[in-house]
This record gives C-alpha cells, structure tokens and sequence, in this order.
C-alpha cells in the first residue's frame, strides 16, 4: 500500500506493521504503536539558532517568528549594541517545544572564530539562520563553512529590506521591486559564491512585514530540508501572517486527527457504558484546545493581536464565530455529538482521506467514526475562524 501524506509520520514499515498488526489481532495490537507516535510528536523539540553581527535585526526576527512585538513580554532585547554575550533561548509562547537562540557575532573579541565552534555547542541546534543587514561578512563566512562541515543547515538572512526601500523612495528613485530584490540577491548570491559558500541559500526578509519579499520561500525551503516531526512542529509555530500559512497549519494537525480517532476507537471498543463517549469527550476537548493554540485563537494570542493592530480585544474576539472559543467543556462537546450523530454512520467520505490502514479500523464502530467527525469539523471552524 503506497504511504499517503496523512500517514507521513510514519515511515512505509510502519505503516505495513500497522496493517499487518490489526488485520492479525485487531485494534487493540495498533494502539501501542499510534500512542507512542503520538507522544513522539508531542515531544518533538526545534532549536534554531540565529546568528550574525550587531545591529543586523538578530532579535528582530527572533520575536517576529514567534509572534512578537519588541516591546511584547518575553521578546527578545534588541538595540544596535551587541547584547548577546552567550546563547540566549526564547521559547516559543504557545508551543514550548520551539526555542530560537540569540547567538553572539563570531570572530568578536570574547568569542574568536577558532573557540566559537565549542562555546556555542552547535551540536544541539537543527538548522542556523545568519542574517545581515547590508552585506555578508568574513565573519559569517567563517561561521558557515564550520556549520558546513558538522553537517548541518544554514541559511543566509539578508534583513531590513523595507529599509533598503525606503531609502531609495527617498532619494525620489524610481523602481521595479521585483527587479531590485533580484538584484540585491544576486549581490549577495555571488559574494557569498566568490567567498567559498557554493549556490547559497539567500532570503529576502522585512521582520516587522513577514508576508512581503521571501518570507514564505524561506519557508517552504526549511519544509522540504526538516524532518517530517520537526516539520510539522516548525509550521505549527509560524505567525499567522497569510491565509497559506493557516491552511499549512490545517493540514498538518489533520494528520493527528485519525490516530486519536483510532486511540478513541480501541476504548470504545471496551463494553462498559460510558468509557467511550467519557473517553472521546477528553480526547476531542484536549485536542481543541491544542487547535486554537496552533492557530492564534487562545485568549493570550488574541490579547498580542491586539496589541499589535491597536485594537480592543473584545472588538477581535466579537469576529470569532464559534462555540469553540470559549471554554470547552462536557456539555459543548455533547452537543456537537448529537449535532454530527446523524451523518457520522457514514465511513464512505473516511475511506478517502487520513487513514493509513483503508478500510481496516472502519469496523471499530461509533466511538472512531465519532471522533475522527467531532475533530475534522471542530478544526474546519476553527480555521475558518483564524483566517
């Protein structure tokens, strides 16, 4: 059976094993599997390192990936001196398992080329993002062939290119945008080249407007090099800064959608009256509650939306039309339940989509088909709210 991309957590063995393991000994046999992929996903940790020298918008961008303005609680000091003396970390404010790291400049006079390797344990980052705001350096050079020879990914940040603009509308220059970021990258391309760094990685990147230049290449880049656990996890702590990234969003936490419908499947197989709906109902309402963190719908998100757009949080949160905003409890999820009850008997449209083992654990009964309906539909508003 070819691996679908809501299976992609799991690897071809895995899933043949899945198959095999319930076609053998029914649901019961899969949940171990599923339960400790689950956990794997929930503890699957991103450190990103971010480099370069001072006054190169290192924190700038370190807060505008987490969602935050300078000023915000938690974010990264910023200033034109260098103020990173040893790696700093800033978790993610929503899912903790994120930590970006504020790296000290290399070659600087506390931290020589030579010793910066060992100092800053490069070991423990996933991938490094060099930013500058003019030009690159012999520095980040210097930084990238020692990244090169661990093994590991660096990217190059060209930062504060709205600034670059503004200062050519100032000199009362006509431009082509488009022609001058090419312009600007290949520049920095070719220099980077020249200085022994082969075809480069470049972006194009404005902190304080992420949806403009290469923000969403820079993007689809570090998706396609991450692993499938750490790619999933780096999507989920993206700002909400385009309707694409809400969709990317969306797509990825379908893909926990009918492990946890299969994990509620194998307790409803159990014959004690109430265990399954009693089990459903923590599932449903723990895992909502994670949709609306991954999705900027938690009241700690909305408070920081508001505070960057100047608006009362009230006035955003009068937008939310859901029954899901709110506390979630018993009684809301119940009736959802009734709501979907009479159209979830049907697994036909489940056949089609998110389901490793087709047409395997459809026999599993109520409790799967019911679960896998309350999440789909729950997440289906939710995300037609954050957009």
């Amino acid at each position: 059976m070819a691996q679908t991309s809501s299976s992609s957590f799991f690897s071809q063995e895995e899933v043949t094993k899945l198959k095999s393991d319930f076609e053998r000994s029914g649901m019961e046999n899969i949940k171990p599997l599923i339960q400790k992929k689950l956990i794997e996903l929930d503890n699957t940790e991103l450190n990103i390192a971010v480099s370069g020298e001072s006054g190169a918008g290192k924190s700038t961008f370190i807060n505008a990936l987490r969602g935050l303005q300078n000023a915000d609680e938690g974010a990264a000091e910023t200033g034109t001196t260098e103020t990173t003396m040893e790696p700093i970390g800033y978790k993610h404010p929503n899912l903790p398992n994120v930590c970006l790291w504020d790296l000290p400049g290399i070659g600087t006079t506390k931290f020589p080329a030579e010793k910066y390797l060992s100092k800053m344990k490069f070991e423990k980052y996933d991938f490094f993002i060099i930013i500058s705001a003019c030009r690159f350096r012999e520095n980040d050079v210097k930084l990238a062939k020692k990244i090169k020879k661990l093994g590991k990914k660096f990217y190059f940040i060209r930062s504060k290119i709205d600034m670059d603009f503004d200062s050519v509308r100032r000199g009362r220059r006509k431009f082509n945008e488009v022609e001058e970021l090419e312009k600007i990258r290949k520049d920095c391309i070719s220099k980077l080249d020249k200085a022994g760094i082969p075809s480069p990685c470049v972006f194009l990147i404005s902190s304080f407007d992420l949806d403009l230049y290469d923000f969403n290449l820079l993007n689809k880049t570090l998706e396609d090099d991450l692993p499938r656990m750490k790619k999933m996890v780096y999507i989920l702590s993206l700002p909400n800064v385009s309707v694409e990234i809400v969709q990317q969003k969306k797509k990825e936490l379908m893909k926990r959608i009918w492990m946890l419908a299969t994990l509620s499947g194998a307790v409803g197989a159990v014959p004690i009256p109430g265990v399954s709906l009693a089990c459903d109902i923590g599932i449903v309402i723990k895992e909502i509650i994670h949709f609306r963190k991954c999705l900027g719908l938690d009241d700690v998100s909305l408070q920081r939306l508001a505070n960057m757009t100047g608006k009362p949080v009230e006035e955003l949160k009068a937008v939310v039309k859901t029954p899901l905003f709110g506390k979630i409890t018993p009684d809301i999820i119940a009736r959802m339940y009734w709501g979907y009850i009479a159209v979830a008997s049907s697994s036909l449209e489940l056949a089609l989509d998110f389901i490793p083992v087709v047409g395997s654990i459809f026999g599993a009964g109520s409790s799967f088909l019911m679960t896998y309906k309350l999440l789909r539909n729950a997440l289906d508003d939710l995300t037609e709210n954050a957009q």
